[in-house]
């Protein structure tokens, strides 16, 4: 089921800018295109939201709630657990957001009354206010919502943890045990290191394009519970020769020629 929601966060960096307008026309009803300022780069850039404050009490975000903008101003991102989307018409400071769409599922309690309170906070005249690297945006009613840019991470020097391991298309979490333990980290002089989830590893990662090819590969010995054998096991596999990957945004994601995989996510903030 589909909900009409008020969807913006993002969009309020676009109101911000002190330089060169760009023209940014919705395509949807409700609002429309308004002017995109440019004194910092819009398009392709997430916003992490860091927490909405409504009636003085304010309530931290969950991890996923992100706001992104396209180069047309259509706003995509995640309220924490549920999916949104919306245009928006941005004056000067002032940004006027239209109906929206989100996915209607059915999420923890204490992100469902956070997705309700950032819905809620989203709608009609927006006032947006920028410092450096964050941005508020408040309601005619001093309802606020805090966000901070957060920029992709490149591939060497990010201490990527394993989230899933995947075998074709099934991805599985790391089991209990394992689970915010096993971690890779890819230099720039071609080495890379880091811990199957109790044994530590190091060895040689050549990089070329969208490919890493792995070399040797040495690590510990020590014997493990057993809940962390397995995917040590299968981390090693992974490792081994020609392997694809991709980032989005701060997601990784690495393929073996075999269709073994693995997800790994890098810290939430950056410098």
């Amino acid at each position: 089921m589909w909900k009409q929601r008020t969807a913006v966060g993002v969009l309020a960096l676009l109101a911000l800018a002190a330089c060169g307008t760009e023209t940014g026309a919705g395509t949807g009803s409700g609002a429309g295109g308004g002017a995109v300022r440019t004194d910092l780069p819009v398009t392709g850039v997430r916003w992490d939201v860091d927490s909405v404050t409504v009636d003085g009490k304010r309530t931290a975000a969950p991890s996923d709630a992100r706001v992104e903008i396209d180069s047309k101003g259509r706003a995509t991102g995640n309220y924490g657990c549920n999916h949104f989307a919306a245009d928006v018409r941005i004056d000067g400071e002032t940004i006027t957001v239209g109906p929206g769409t989100s996915t209607g599922m059915a999420c923890e309690k204490d992100v469902q009354r956070f997705e309700a309170a950032m819905s809620r906070t989203f709608g009609g005249k927006l006032t947006a206010a920028m410092a450096k690297k964050t941005l508020t945006l408040t309601t005619e009613k001093g309802d606020s919502i805090a966000l901070t840019a957060q920029p992709p991470a490149p591939l060497t020097g990010t201490t990527w943890t394993v989230t899933t391991l995947v075998s074709g298309t099934v991805a599985s979490p790391l089991p209990a045990g394992a689970q915010d333990k096993a971690r890779i980290v890819f230099g720039k002089d071609g080495s890379v290191h880091g811990s199957f989830g109790c044994n530590s590893f190091r060895g040689r990662a050549k990089v070329s394009g969208s490919t890493i090819t792995f070399g040797r590969i040495d690590g510990t010995k020590m014997m493990c519970p057993a809940p962390r054998m397995k995917p040590e096991r299968e981390l090693l596999a992974i490792l081994d020769g020609r392997t694809t990957y991709e980032i989005d945004h701060r997601t990784l994601s690495l393929t073996a020629e075999n269709g073994k995989g693995l997800g790994a996510s890098a810290p939430g903030t950056t410098g």
